[in-house]
């Protein structure tokens, strides 16, 4: 495969309403599937993000490999977090003070204690290839119906696709029952059209991680999508 990414305009001025607020922290380990927990931790702490337009909570995501060790697949397995692994909020920027109180705050997540340490404001990517590893739609059973479905939401945003890859269909556990969702990645897009689906996302449930997009820059990746 063939992969080369479009240079970015360095006059392209990125609009600074939505940023990712990381954290450090400090956690040993998480369950594969801690979506919904993470989310209710989370959530309890900075109540307003399920509501607010443009707001989310991305899960947290670990190399797959490393030192002999294999990222685990089954969805109680454990995830082993490094001190590199960050917690990473999507918010309208207005909302950023409310957001670092977090820090200091150390949040059960499946039973796991996550401690929140310093906060940094980050910029949304002017890559113009980018993924989100959780969209939820209806259609997520079937791969044609599932990309036709992102095609109309993100026409509706005024983005014109010109290449996506999906992978299979994967299950986040809730208590009212799984939710179905797949991997997608949108290669090709124009810095405004990038920048449009990183401020409004795809599908709904932005605070369980879903539909919320990232830079997707590394070749490596395009592998774990399809997976």
């Amino acid at each position: 495969m063939f992969w080369q990414e479009t240079k970015p305009d360095e006059n392209f001025v990125v609009p600074d309403d939505v940023v990712d607020v990381s954290f450090r922290i400090s956690c040993r380990a998480l369950p594969v599937d801690h979506a919904w927990s993470l989310s209710q931790a989370v959530c309890a702490a900075l109540p307003w993000i399920p509501d607010e337009a443009g707001a989310g909570v991305h899960t947290i995501h670990v190399a797959d490999s490393g030192n002999g060790w294999m990222r685990p697949e089954a969805a109680d397995e454990l995830l082993l977090l490094s001190k590199r692994t960050r917690l990473v909020v999507r918010i309208p920027r207005a909302r950023c003070d409310e957001a670092t109180t977090l820090t200091g705050q150390t949040l059960d997540v499946a039973g796991h204690p996550l401690r929140i340490e310093e906060a940094t404001i980050k910029p949304l990517s002017v890559i113009t290839t980018i993924f989100s590893r959780y969209v939820v739609s209806a259609a997520a059973d079937d791969e044609n119906a599932f990309l036709t479905a992102m095609v109309q939401e993100m026409n509706a945003l005024g983005v014109r696709p010109k290449k996506m890859l999906c992978g299979i269909e994967k299950q986040l556990a809730t208590p009212d029952g799984p939710i179905r969702a797949r991997s997608l990645m949108v290669a090709e897009l124009t810095q405004d059209e990038s920048i449009a689906l990183q401020r409004r996302g795809l599908g709904p449930r932005r605070h369980l991680g879903c539909g919320l997009f990232i830079p997707h820059k590394d070749i490596r990746e395009v592998k774990q999508v399809l997976d």
